[in-house]
């Protein structure tokens, strides 16, 4: 045929101009785009010659190719996949937007093929992402049953040609760019090589590199090794997550999981698993030994890597995993997935939320299963496990089953060993209702703590939250097994029977009347400190305790919040009085100044014992001093 010039069409070029510098963040991906065309191209003519076995009459040994000419200033990217005829060329790169993939795959649908390839370029704009890099673009093609080649040429200033060609490596596609001369970083084997790896390491087939022509200055010994270098495959071509896991070394899943994450260590867990249904995806997931320096950093890059029919599309995808997740690493490979046209953007539906929420429960059975090894679960849970709380606040639909998971110390417990949920109600004393627990930022101090006391005379065991989110999370907790989580540092709480509950508050309110005129002298000395006085029903061995009213914020929120800069209310807390403690009574038998000065001590000796600040240090320190005189 005659050399055939055509014009793109106004608004086909205002696309043009749009998909060449606004649609992809970085230019490096138009290697990314024109591999995956090559790929689709093999693909197809593989599948087409199942049926028509003269398109594979040449018995072709599947490759993709990336030869570069410094010299000339050239990269070539070639398959001998399908190929196209001039129809084709001005159908599917006339057009913008107008994918022979998509076209192709469409067709199969209409007829019932089952089995459908997994194809790549379904939106027709990759092919354009080359002008990104190149100022003029050569493509010559043979397609498979044909027997003429042509050729498609454009510098994207407004037409394309096309005509006859000769391609004398014989059926297929070669693409050559015309690199500008900033974008000749291109041409070298190693950037060519690193984005590879990045982008199209599992492609089925291999993707090999030529250099074309002599490289100016290069040795002998130098062009050897080059040599040697580019006989190897830049792509390993297998995709771990789509074998079955027997058939796969821990060797193989522990090396991809270093590559993936720049780990030293093995992963704690490794997860291969299908998603099957109305969303089908694979998926590879790892649990780390450890946690990472920037877990809790607002800023760290979280989620999985995203392939899509094996050609990398982005990591750190947030919406595949919620954030009480945040620790898992792995890949998710899907042909559902909807991406924006760049297909650099992850978009949210129903498919994401499928595949997100599959994900989720299938950690959650993982972690289910190894809450059954214990020291590998505490070892876990040791890293995770503050993370892990977060999710009975933020994912109500998971959150029974999170609250199985977690772990906590106990005031009877070892120092440092934590217990199940299901473990501290199945010690629960026969006529302990409610789950008992206390907020500290220490372990020992929750141990030491006075509002624990009166638990403990009663064989009850309290929950020590002593990871900076537990405090957090006591609204989501609300209960477990039907059980009430109480703190016993706040509002009004009573241990035992019924019948010894009200024993106490009868021994207690004749004990009130007895102090009153003690309660109302200290209401009036800590007016500016407390919001009320009381006999305690907590107190065992103590002679004073601080609690919080039913609904106040705790006091190492309070601090934590001032840390942050934040403005916080006062929040006046109430004094209880063991009435049965001799330093009490000898309290209650002074007067005046005497009396009060008693009470500021006994107040401040409360705030020590919690380990909260005392207002005025220099006058407790007085006061202790002159105590210690008599």
């Amino acid at each position: 045929m005659e050399t055939k010039t055509n014009q793109f069409k106004a608004e086909i070029a205002e696309m043009l101009d749009l998909v060449v510098n606004s649609l992809y963040s970085k230019k490096e991906i138009f290697l990314r785009e024109l591999i995956s065309n090559a790929s689709d191209a093999i693909d197809r003519a593989k599948y087409l010659s199942l049926t028509q076995k003269d398109l594979a009459a040449d018995n072709p040994q599947w490759r993709i190719e990336i030869a570069v000419d410094k010299a000339a200033g050239t990269m070539t990217i070639a398959d001998n996949g399908i190929g196209m005829d001039a129809a084709d060329l001005e159908q599917n790169l006339g057009t913008i937007a107008s994918s022979g993939t998509k076209a192709f795959r469409q067709a199969l649908k209409e007829k019932g093929g089952e089995a459908l390839p997994e194809l790549i370029g379904q939106f027709g704009v990759g092919f354009y992402a080359a002008f990104m890099v190149a100022d003029k673009v050569r493509v010559v093609t043979k397609k498979r049953g044909g027997e003429a080649a042509f050729a498609w040429e454009s510098d994207l200033g407004g037409s394309y040609t096309i005509a006859d060609a000769e391609r004398p490596e014989g059926f297929g596609t070669s693409i050559t760019l015309h690199l500008r001369e900033e974008q000749r970083e291109y041409l070298d084997y190693w950037r060519v090589s690193d984005l590879v790896k990045k982008y199209s390491d599992f492609i089925a087939y291999p993707i090999s590199f030529r250099t074309i022509g002599a490289v100016d200055g290069e040795k002998e010994e130098d062009k050897k090794r080059r040599e040697e270098r580019e006989a190897k495959p830049l792509n390993t071509q297998i995709a771990l997550w789509k074998r079955q896991k027997k058939d796969v070394k821990n060797e193989e899943y522990e090396e991809f999981y270093k590559h993936l994450t720049h780990d030293y260590d093995a992963p704690a867990e490794t997860i291969p698993f299908s998603g099957e249904g109305a969303v089908e995806f694979k998926a590879l997931l790892f649990l780390p030994k450890k946690a990472s320096m920037d877990l809790f950093m607002p800023n760290q890059k979280r989620g999985l890597s995203l392939y899509v029919r094996n050609v990398f599309i982005g990591d750190d995808m947030e919406m595949l995993l919620p954030p009480w997740l945040r620790f898992v690493k792995g890949v998710v490979d899907s042909s559902d997935l909807p991406l924006n046209v760049s297909r650099e953007m992850l978009q949210d539906d129903a498919v994401v939320a499928k595949i997100k929420s599959a994900v989720t429960a299938k950690l959650l059975s993982t972690l289910e299963d190894m809450k059954k090894k214990g020291e590998k679960y505490d070892e876990f849970f040791a890293s995770f496990g503050a993370v892990l709380k977060e999710g009975v606040h933020t994912d109500w639909t998971n959150a029974d089953r999170i609250k199985k998971l977690l772990k906590y110390p106990t005031a009877r417990g070892e120092a440092g060993k934590r217990i199940f949920l299901e473990d501290y109600v199945k010690a629960m004393p026969s006529d302990q209702k409610d789950i008992y627990y206390i907020c500290a930022e220490r372990e020992e101090d929750a141990r030491r703590a006075p509002q624990i006391e009166n638990a403990r005379r009663h064989g009850c065991d309290v929950l020590i939250f002593c990871d900076p989110v537990d405090e957090y999370l006591t609204e989501s907790l609300r209960e477990f097994d039907g059980r009430k989580f109480v703190d016993v540092a706040r509002g009004e709480v009573q241990f035992g029977s019924e019948a010894e509950q009200k024993a106490e508050k009868e021994q207690n309110e004749k004990a009130a009347g007895e102090l009153k005129d003690l309660i109302e002298a200290v209401k009036k000395t800590l007016a500016d400190a407390v919001a009320d006085v009381r006999v305690s029903t907590r107190l065992a061995d103590s002679p004073c305790c601080l609690v919080a009213r039913e609904y106040a914020l705790p006091p190492s929120m309070v601090r934590m919040m001032r840390a942050m800069k934040q403005e916080v209310p006062d929040e006046k807390r109430i004094l209880e009085l063991n009435a049965s403690h001799p330093l009490v009574k000898k309290i209650a038998a002074m007067a005046g100044e005497e009396q009060a000065d008693a009470a500021r001590m006994i107040y401040d000796a409360a705030l020590i014992a919690e380990g909260s600040p005392v207002a005025d240090g220099s006058r407790f320190v007085k006061a202790l001093c002159a105590l210690m005189m008599k």
